[in-house]
């Protein structure tokens, strides 16, 4: 009979893109709230205005000063197409951005799976840099050495990372991970 190989599989989707801008400008946020249905600004609460965006399906934190905080796009492109929209946005207040404003990638949380099955129990036991409450949450907490990577590790070998700042570093992270559940699984079967 065929000895089987274990080979992970690695699945990888991006969920949320947190970037910041600036507009190099002043915003002035309480015209900007009655101009535009798809927003909300409560000074007393919060600082920044809420811009909702349709397409793409993003939210941005618009402040005073020009800064911006774009969340929910899933790509890269989503994230300049939202900058876009909020200076569309801006132009029906007669506010006219000049140049294209620079993308700062804050976080990105991605999503998928390692192609194999863990026992948590044993990866919160002989893996430094872990968290697992099983009680209370399902996941493991890993956070990768050398790296800003913080994963959601499940059973099923499904995953999440968080704290990339691009698909590149994003990519290293996991496969740096993979290797280590690698090791991991090969010292406990024997």
């Amino acid at each position: 009979m065929a000895k089987k190989v274990m080979k992970s599989k690695k699945e990888l989707k991006i969920q949320n893109i947190v970037a910041t801008s600036s507009l190099d400008q002043d915003v002035p946020l309480i015209k900007l709230a009655e101009t535009l249905p798809n927003t909300e600004y409560n000074p007393e609460q919060f600082p920044g205005l809420v811009m909702r965006i349709k397409d793409p399906k993003t939210s941005a934190l618009i402040f005073s000063s020009g800064k911006i905080v774009c969340t929910g796009a899933k790509s890269l492109v989503k994230v300049r197409e939202s900058i876009n929209a909020i200076i569309k946005n801006l132009a029906k207040i007669k506010l006219k951005v000049k140049g294209q404003p620079k993308i700062h990638v804050q976080n990105m949380v991605a999503s998928g799976a390692v192609g194999m099955d863990l026992n948590l129990n044993h990866l919160a036991m002989d893996l430094e840099n872990t968290e697992y409450e099983p009680e209370q949450f399902p996941g493991l907490v890993y956070k990768l050495p050398g790296t800003r990577a913080t994963f959601l590790l499940f059973s099923n070998g499904k995953i999440v990372c968080t704290g990339t700042k691009s698909e590149k570093d994003l990519r290293e992270a996991v496969d740096k991970l993979v290797v280590i559940l690698k090791k991991f699984v090969k010292s406990r079967k024997k």
